[in-house]
């Protein structure tokens, strides 16, 4: 069994760490647990060069990092924390465009097998937009012309719709999206087999649409900076291969789940106008028109509203085969809540670097350590912490529009 997060950026995207390099990916991944990650950005032409000088081909479709790379890391890296570490080659594609009478915004993740697809693929976008302006460019063309590019590209190159439910760039979203994955890709739907939930929801939300059952509910992290991968992240059980991996997507076969976050911490979980300080529940939204309260214009509808939307279940359904999911909050948030001080903060940073070394990777101690083994640790109350969140007994204050919700664990005295 072994963690991937699929969806990295580079430091070549806008609002992205310049920290964001590929060793430094790699050694947070292992930090973090995950075997598997994304390069991210791949169409862009400075990091697509750094690719390719600094990953070597592994198992089949799979990359590791070069022998110098590779050895720098290994000075780095906590002893508890070695082992394997795969890149997939991954971007994301933003496309805008006029559809049925309404400007669409999608974003979505490509995913190739091999470096001559990935040069094939940018090849051919370079045709139709500036891929050289972020890591995540943006092309005015239709989200089904995309993925046929991305099925000539390579045999096994695949796409994933990105944060599905997200209001403003999404193939579901509230503001731009449409009602359905088939209205999205057309004829070409059926070449989609996977769906990427996004922080604002959970798979639990995504099993009130029956018309989603077909598809693997996949969960990244969108990391933005190398300590963000594996807030979500996918559970495989098959053998470390671009194909098998991509398989188990399409089957359910050798597909474990996901890690979540809870969605009401996602930014956009709610309805709400952020310059007003007003969040609302979709009842409440209803009632007041879609309007702000305060200054009277429109609200940003959140997931939780256009998920119910198009619900035809009640809260609660789950289809037959559904795979499991396990909602976690990143260490550092926990720390933070324990000493009561930032999570980026230097207490904060001590105290995840002391953990790790001590018991293992982050989603190890988050999802599997032994409550006894976390409790000879310090901070003082990192096991109750552990177990009540493992249990789903946390206080929540749902995000939205744009703001992040937090999840709590212990009342304030």
């Amino acid at each position: 069994m072994f963690y991937a997060d699929f969806h990295v950026h580079s430091r070549f995207s806008r609002a992205v760490s310049r920290d964001c390099t590929l060793p430094e990916l790699a050694l947070w991944g292992r930090k973090k647990g995950l075997s598997v990650i994304g390069t991210g950005d791949f169409t862009h032409p400075k990091w697509f060069s750094e690719i390719n000088d600094q990953l070597v081909p592994t198992e089949p479709g799979l990359f590791r990092l070069n022998d110098a790379e590779q050895k720098e890391l290994d000075k780095e890296i906590e002893d508890s924390c070695r082992g394997v570490l795969r890149f997939v080659i991954s971007t994301e594609i933003s496309t805008i465009y006029k559809k049925n009478g309404r400007t669409r915004k999608v974003h979505h993740l490509v995913f190739m097998p091999h470096l001559e697809g990935a040069a094939k693929f940018i090849e051919r976008l370079s045709k139709i937009g500036n891929l050289a302006s972020d890591g995540r460019p943006i092309l005015g063309m239709d989200s089904r012309d995309l993925l046929e590019i991305v099925l000539e590209s390579a045999d096994g190159a695949f796409l994933i719709p990105a944060h599905i439910w997200t209001p403003w760039f999404s193939a579901l979203g509230a503001s731009s999206g449409f009602d359905s994955i088939e209205e999205c890709y057309d004829d070409l739907a059926g070449h989609v087999f996977a769906l990427e939930t996004g922080l604002s929801s959970d798979p639990a939300m995504n099993w009130r649409l029956s018309a989603l059952d077909r598809f693997r509910l996949v969960s990244n992290s969108d990391a933005h900076s190398p300590s963000k991968l594996g807030r979500e992240a996918c559970i495989f059980d098959t053998e470390m291969d671009f194909h098998k991996i991509r398989a188990a997507l399409e089957s359910g076969r050798g597909f474990g789940g996901t890690l979540e976050f809870f969605p009401d911490e996602g930014k956009y979980h709610l309805d709400g106008h952020r310059l007003c300080e007003v969040r609302l529940l979709p009842d409440e939204t209803s009632a007041k028109h879609g309007l702000c309260p305060v200054c009277g214009k429109p609200v940003t509808i959140g997931v939780m509203n256009r998920v119910s939307k198009l619900a035809d279940r009640p809260d609660g359904a789950r289809p037959e085969n559904a795979a499991p999911f396990y909602s976690l909050i990143p260490l550092q948030e926990i720390l933070s809540e324990i000493l009561s001080v930032g999570p980026a903060s230097l207490r904060v940073r001590k105290a995840f670097s002391s953990l790790i070394a001590k018991i293992g990777p982050e989603l190890y101690i988050l999802k599997d350590a032994p409550a006894e083994e976390l409790a000879k640790c310090d901070p003082p109350l990192l096991a109750e912490a552990i177990v009540k969140m493992r249990r789903g007994e946390v206080t929540r204050d749902p995000g939205y529009d744009g703001c992040f919700g937090v999840i709590k664990l212990f009342a304030k005295q």
